[in-house]
């Protein structure tokens, strides 16, 4: 048996503002869900520890913010990142509309500045559609069609699907990363 090791992982969590990259994220590593939007300023930093088969795995969450008066940071904030999670609103008023359209601009700067690493697609706060209801092949075909690990509807404020979508791309990093230690 070898001995337990120890993997470091940043991963970016970009999107439009409002669509609840800080509430995803704090939904996950604290189980908490607090309903009051807070504008994020520049960036926030999650720390978050999981033991996976033994090893210490160490993740730091960047909570990018989304607002265009912070788009100038962006390169250094997705500096060194090990993947990124993409974040839009599947509410159906402007705000999801928008956020959706955006999905792409967000994929193409990570590909700019982090070249291939692991991507995922949260479509978040299901919890306030009709989920039966939902047309979303034009979000598939983009997850498929861009090599994307996978695409998740989530609610950070019920908690739907939020521990699946992130250990997806957090068992990728690990997995990968203890093949070629």
């Amino acid at each position: 048996m070898s001995d337990p090791q120890k993997y470091r992982f940043k991963i970016t969590v970009i999107g439009d503002g409002q669509v609840g990259k800080t509430s995803l994220i704090k939904k996950f590593t604290q189980g908490s869900f607090v309903k009051d939007y807070v504008k994020t300023l520049g960036a926030q930093f999650s720390k978050f520890e999981k033991i996976i088969e033994g090893d210490e795995t160490r993740l730091i969450f960047w909570d990018i913010a989304g607002q265009d008066d912070f788009r100038f940071l962006l390169p250094t904030f997705y500096r060194e990142s090990n993947a990124a999670i993409i974040v839009y609103s599947l509410e159906e008023n402007e705000l999801g509309t928008r956020s959706f359209e955006h999905v792409r601009n967000w994929y193409e700067n990570i590909k700019k500045f982090c070249g291939e690493i692991p991507m995922i697609l949260f479509g978040n706060k299901v919890d306030l559609i009709e989920e039966d209801e939902l047309e979303n092949s034009e979000a598939h075909d983009f997850v498929e069609k861009n090599g994307f690990l996978g695409y998740y509807l989530t609610s950070a404020k019920t908690g739907k699907r939020v521990h699946d979508a992130f250990n997806t791309i957090i068992n990728e990093l690990y997995y990968k990363s203890k093949a070629l230690s």
